[in-house]
């Protein structure tokens, strides 16, 4: 403030209490003078009357917080808050995702769900930096040029695959007002991906039910006719084709129940368990459910692994699922080896499981198609093992919605080794 300012401010400060004075002092006289006429009440007593009624009445509104507490209780309606200050408001009450932007794309407000779905969303920079979406920035900058709204469908393929929907909504002065000029954007996202995914799994499951049960049913008809026909006295004939009738449509019940386990896991892939779960105690049951398969094969199982617990966040009946999958096609295509090594060890933030087989091992060219669904290294040898293809297909799943890592390691002749990353239960909550 410059010293003209400060001297004026004074002189005018000055003159407002030399005014407030001389009227204290006529409502004083005047006081006075009425005490005097009537006689009432004493003349002092008038006088100091007269001057708080004067003092209250020059005192500005923001000294006077008696009279601000009656205007409230009296029932006086408050100022409705301004248009940029309940749009933000609006915005972060909203249940699905949500950002408002200015017309030159800069984040004005973000909800919740919008932060959880766009972890680089900061409020005051341009959104290009959390929504790396040509089509999306492109709609964008078309709907805040010519007002009209706009809905792009887009998929993100990192970090998991994921469908989405932006609706494009600008915003004009009074909310209604046709004509103006856009003075904001609302950008909205809808999650997709259930309903992408259960129509991929309709797909996937009529693509691939049927080429896989295509043989057994073949078989099961073939045996029938057979059994209806020439072989209808045939008390051998019939005792052998029963057994295998029963081998294929045991194959079928496992084929449909992993089938319907990946549809699940699928179904629930972007939606991370979040309860704590001990390896070593999962390993533990595995091993002890797969003991007796291991001793009918002349497999040991051995199982070495740090003081337990180990924790990590999972789902306990899916991390059950993958070792049981992991082991069981160690004895299947690795026993043998005459043994299978089982280990946990802690690596930095991360649990390492280990499974390893001394088997024949898988050539170099098969081990990248190991995980896809139905891929057999020997098709043959699989269903003679009663195996379904689809084993490494539910493991891969379960271990991407834990957002854990499956590597395979094989060396022909020197067996394999299949290791599962998942991060302990303490470096997720440092995280959070």
């Amino acid at each position: 403030m410059a010293l003209g300012d400060s001297t004026r401010l004074t002189e005018d400060t000055l003159r407002e209490r030399l005014m407030g004075a001389r009227w204290i002092l006529s409502a004083a006289a005047a006081g006075l003078a009425v005490a005097s006429w009537f006689g009432a009440i004493e003349p002092s007593a008038a006088f100091l009357i007269a001057a708080l009624v004067a003092s209250a009445a020059l005192l500005p509104a923001r000294r006077r917080p008696v009279a601000a507490a009656l205007a409230r209780f009296s029932g006086e309606p408050r100022p409705a808050p301004r248009q940029e200050e309940r749009l933000p408001a609006l915005v972060r009450a909203l249940p699905d995702p949500a950002l408002l932007l200015d017309a030159r794309g800069t984040v004005l407000a973000a909800n919740a769900g919008a932060v959880g779905l766009l972890a680089s969303v900061r409020v005051g920079d341009p959104v290009s930096f959390a929504v790396r979406v040509p089509e999306v920035l492109e709609a964008l900058r078309a709907a805040a040029a010519d007002g009209r709204p706009r809905r792009i469908e887009f998929a993100e393929r990192v970090p998991i695959d994921r469908w989405l929907r932006a609706d494009i909504v600008p915003i004009r002065p009074g909310l209604v007002r046709e004509g103006a000029p856009t003075e904001a954007v609302l950008l909205g996202f809808v999650d997709l991906t259930p309903q992408r995914r259960v129509e991929q799994m309709r797909v996937d499951f009529i693509a691939n039910a049927s080429h896989e049960l295509r043989t057994p049913l073949a078989s099961l008809s073939g045996f029938i006719e057979t059994l209806q026909g020439p072989a209808r006295n045939d008390a051998n004939a019939r005792e052998r084709f029963l057994k295998i009738m029963g081998e294929q449509a045991r194959r079928m019940s496992r084929l449909i129940d992993d089938l319907l386990s990946l549809s699940r896991i699928e179904l629930n892939a972007h939606l991370r368990p979040e309860a704590e779960v001990d390896l070593v105690s999962v390993i533990s049951h595995v091993r002890d459910a797969l003991g007796p398969l291991g001793r009918e094969r002349g497999v040991e199982i051995s199982f070495d692994h740090p003081a337990p617990p180990v924790n990590v966040r999972g789902d306990r009946d899916e991390l059950i699922r993958v070792f049981e999958n992991l082991v069981e096609n160690a004895l299947k295509y690795g026993g043998s080896g005459g043994r299978i090594e089982i280990g946990i060890a802690r690596e930095g933030a991360d649990a390492v499981v280990a499974v390893r087989d001394y088997g024949p091992g898988i050539a170099p060219e098969h081990v990248p198609r190991l995980t896809e669904r139905f891929y057999r290294v020997d098709t043959a040898h699989s269903r003679e093992q009663g195996g379904t293809g689809l084993g490494l297909a539910i493991v891969k799943h379960i271990v991407a919605r834990h957002r854990g890592r499956l590597g395979i390691e094989s060396v022909p002749g020197a067996g394999s080794t299949f290791s599962v990353r998942l991060a302990s239960a303490a470096a997720d909550d440092k995280k959070k």
